[in-house]
């Protein structure tokens, strides 16, 4: 009687990317655990498991490649210097992610970058229109338009529009957080988050306009 051979079940086939994803997980863990008790070669391994994210994230908010070199080795100075007090009540990369954000933040303020402008707010330029209270909805800026014009166009607005439609639109921030990080007003906030949308849209030739609430 020949012995049969079988090929291994969907269980057995499904379960290697699985366990692959959970000793990944398990060893990016232990990584992160070695970094924040010292290991210098650990911490190394989160710069460069990070570091490409952390300059994007910088480029995008300044629109200056020195700056933004300049600002993501500042972030993995203060990573360094931080690292210990994470205590994984979010992903570590969000946690990265915010304390990113704070060294750009705090950059721009001691440039003394006139992040949102309160007199433009309250009194709207002629192409704006009637100032009114405008609601989140995302702008849907996919399909056919061409993903190097999108960042193009982010890249030369204003800095203040670009900063808060990255945080807003982007990073996901809510207006009240915007609010508190930029030492503005939520209608600011949300005035300038607009405006950066229908400088996007000029730029870009999209015809649709921003929903608003009444």
């Amino acid at each position: 009687m020949t012995a049969r051979h079988t090929s291994p079940s969907i269980i057995e086939t499904e379960a290697v990317p699985s366990e692959l994803a959970t000793s990944a997980a398990a060893t990016a863990d232990e990584t992160l655990a070695r970094a924040q008790a010292g290991d210098g070669a650990a911490f190394a391994q989160l710069y460069a498991l990070h570091k490409r994210r952390v300059y994007s994230l910088c480029l995008r908010m300044v629109g200056n490649v020195t700056e933004a070199e300049d600002l993501a080795q500042e972030a993995f100075l203060q990573l360094h210097r931080k690292i210990a007090t994470f205590r994984g009540d979010s992903a570590f990369s969000t946690w990265l992610h915010r304390l990113t954000v704070n060294v750009v933040l705090m950059h721009l303020r001691r440039k003394g970058l006139n992040l949102v402008s309160l007199d433009e707010a309250m009194d709207p330029s002629p192409e704006s229109g009637p100032m009114r209270s405008f609601g989140t909805q995302d702008l849907r800026l996919t399909g056919s338009i061409d993903r190097m014009a999108l960042e193009k166009a982010i890249a030369d607005l204003p800095a203040g529009y670009r900063l808060i439609f990255m945080l807003h639109d982007i990073d996901g921030y809510e207006h009240n957080e915007i609010a508190t990080m930029l030492d503005c007003s939520i209608g600011n906030s949300k005035s300038q988050l607009h405006k950066a949308r229908m400088k996007l849209r000029e730029a870009l030739g999209a015809r649709t306009t921003p929903e608003v609430l009444p």
